[in-house]
């Protein structure tokens, strides 16, 4: 497909041309596209934050279109209208209208074109053929470097940063921390952001004066997701609220239906129970087997999903005696060297099927990163198909 076919075609050393996106992004119509946005950016929960803000874009009666990334099953979950993944023929469309696009450029020689940004320009594609009233972005990596710089924001929001790709974005989280706030614009009216570090707060604070930090909308703990998505969550609300300068009246009833598909999800199998949640360091692993704990008084199993450059001694410290198998993904961008505990098993993640998952006990949870969050939502065909209601 079109969104993946200049990265797969990438030689050694070539990295993504931002301007090759934004030639794109003009030959497309899509750089003087007029809607209020929200751009998200962070190293953790985006992905909550973006659905939180467009449920309460959408509580106002706006039509969001909404993209972000990796999708929770599959390409058509990163762009959504109202909650609802983008059918097969809408991505299909989408995909030959980008396609048709390229093909007006000039042979690329300084990058190729990213998946994520792809989809960014996809989204926001979609959005304008469809009428959309509001958008919200994710940022796929970064921000000054990322896709969603092209565009600007009424309203950032700000997940908390870490030291996640560092060498890339930076060498230091208060390095990445400015990378990412290279998404403020002058236009930018109003940006929000989860609690920081006191070297990431510096960082950003420079690049813009006024930040809100922590907000607290009101909201009761029974609106917004249990564990650490409940702060990201009210990042997205809060962004949402300062775009739109006042309160929704359906603004509960509207987030008592969000879903969040592997953010602590519970699902039934046959024969079993599943907690699925991308917890990828210490914290998160124990929030995770505290909140199983709580509601099934023990856990049979647990498959973990960790690679390298992921916090594995932190979950191994957390997953004690419990029955693990551990899970490979097939990307040779990933690496799974790390030593593991004698008593784990191991397999590959296209080995997981409904009844090796129940075999392992009645009540089983799933840890790890996104995408092997993903190819257990796929296992267990988790309905991902809307996240909000209207």
């Amino acid at each position: 497909m079109v969104f993946f076919r200049e990265w797969q075609d990438r030689v050694p050393g070539e990295s993504r041309s931002l301007a090759r996106a934004r030639d794109l992004a003009n030959e497309l119509g899509l750089l003087d596209v007029d809607l209020p946005l929200i751009v998200v950016v962070g190293s953790k929960g985006k992905g909550t934050c973006a659905t939180y803000a467009s449920a309460t874009l959408a509580a106002a009666g706006l039509r969001v279109c909404t993209v972000t990334s990796p999708g929770l099953r599959g390409d058509r979950d990163r762009i959504r209208l109202n909650g609802r993944s983008v059918s097969e023929s809408e991505l299909a469309s989408l995909a030959e209208r980008l396609d048709k696009a390229i093909g007006v450029l000039p042979p690329r020689s300084d990058g190729y074109l990213a998946p994520t940004g792809l989809f960014t320009l996809a989204g926001v594609l979609h959005a304008r053929t469809e009428g959309a009233d509001a958008l919200v972005l994710e940022a796929g990596m970064g921000g000054r470097g990322d896709e969603v710089s092209l565009f600007s924001p009424a309203t950032v929001a700000i997940t908390p940063i870490f030291g996640e790709h560092l060498g890339k974005l930076g060498d230091t989280p208060a390095e990445i921390a400015t990378e990412k706030s290279g998404v403020i614009k002058p236009s930018t009216r109003a940006v929000v952001s989860a609690a920081q570090t006191p070297d990431v707060a510096e960082a950003l604070d420079r690049a813009y004066d006024g930040i809100e930090y922590a907000p607290s909308t009101g909201l009761g703990d029974d609106l917004l997701p249990a564990g650490l998505g409940r702060a990201n969550a009210e990042v997205g609300c809060a962004a949402a609220l300062a775009l739109l300068g006042e309160r929704p009246a359906a603004l509960e009833a509207m987030l008592r239906t969000v879903r969040l598909p592997g953010r602590l999800s519970w699902h039934r199998i046959p024969g079993a129970q599943v907690l699925a949640d991308c917890a990828i360091n210490r914290a998160g692993v124990a929030v995770a087997l505290e909140t199983a704990r709580e509601r099934w008084g023990g856990i049979d199993h647990a498959f973990v999903c960790l690679p390298d450059h992921k916090d594995l001694d932190g979950a191994i410290a957390e997953l004690g005696d419990l029955p693990v198998t551990f899970v490979r993904l097939p990307f040779e961008r990933l690496s799974f060297e790390h030593p593991l505990p004698p008593a784990w098993k191991v397999l590959d993640a296209v080995d997981l099927t409904p009844g090796l998952i129940a075999g392992q006990g009645r009540h089983v949870v799933a840890l790890g990163t996104v995408y092997f969050i993903s190819a257990v939502l796929n296992a267990i065909n988790a309905d991902t198909e809307r996240l909000f209601v209207l």
